[in-house]
This record gives C-alpha cells, structure tokens and sequence, in this order.
C-alpha cells in the first residue's frame, strides 16, 4: 500500500474525530467539536492517506503528542520530537502498522530522536513500536491509565 502524506484540513479532522474504535481502545475515540477539529487544523497534524486520497491515518508532533500530565512526572523534560499517530479503526490489528509508522517516520527523518507516549494496554501499538526501534524510557499514570513514554534514538 502506498501511502502519501497531506496537511490537515477540516474535512479530514472531522473524519478522524468520528472514529469509533471498540473496547478497550475506545478510549481513543472523539467528540466532533469546535476545539477538537480546531485542534487539528491549528497544530501540527498531518493525515495519512492512501492513494485514493482516503484517509488512512494521521500524526502529530510536538506538544500535541504529548499527555499533559506526563509534565509532572517529568516525561518531557528532554528536547525531543514527540509524536502521536492514529490509525482509521478498520484497518487496526490487520497488520497495516509497519507500512503507516514507517512512512510517519520516513517524513519525520531518521536523524532525530523521537519519543511518544502510548497507553500501557495498547500491547499492538507497543509490540510495534519495539520493532521499529523504540524502547521504553518512563510510566505514569493519569487515573487508572498507566502511559509508557517510549524513545527511538
């Protein structure tokens, strides 16, 4: 699957914040709101799309990737690039992962570091992550989610 990478725009910010993800990474899943589309468009957000232009995912760097209260632990007190991905629900857990985060990281550039923070039950998305390089650097908790900050030097 080829996939190409374009700005954010409204139309693909409220795509994504109507996703539907099932239990337990419906903890994911948006509101269709004036601050979450706004959210998108205003910050460095990026869709994913294949090539027929359909939204296959999209990413985020810098303090949109970040979970704020990670910043009382301490999990961002290093300069590094930080980044957020999410995939469109259908092609979860079908072994699409590799390509999207390969290109996401592709576009970045391999010369940085890069960190990102993932939920501690996202077992798929960490096991990916292991395998394109990041390793584990930090926890915390927010109520009773438990984040791994996880770096790719």
């Amino acid at each position: 699957m080829e996939l190409f990478i374009k700005d954010m725009n409204e139309k693909f910010a409220v795509e994504i914040v109507n996703w539907r993800y099932e239990a337990p990474y419906d903890f994911y899943d948006n509101e269709e709101t004036f601050e979450a589309i706004n959210e998108m468009i205003e910050n460095p957000y990026y869709a994913v799309v294949n090539q027929s232009e359909e939204l296959v995912g999209f990413f985020c760097i810098g303090s949109s990737a970040q979970v704020p209260i990670g910043h009382q632990f301490g999990a961002y007190s290093e300069e590094i690039l930080d980044i957020g991905i999410g995939m469109k629900p259908d092609m979860t857990g079908k072994g699409f992962g590799f390509t999207f985060f390969s290109k996401v990281l592709q576009t970045i550039g391999k010369d940085k570091s890069i960190r990102l923070t993932v939920a501690e039950f996202n077992r798929r998305a960490i096991r990916l992550y292991k395998k394109l390089g990041f390793i584990e650097k930090m926890k915390f908790k927010r109520d009773s989610i438990e984040f791994i900050v996880m770096i790719k030097e």
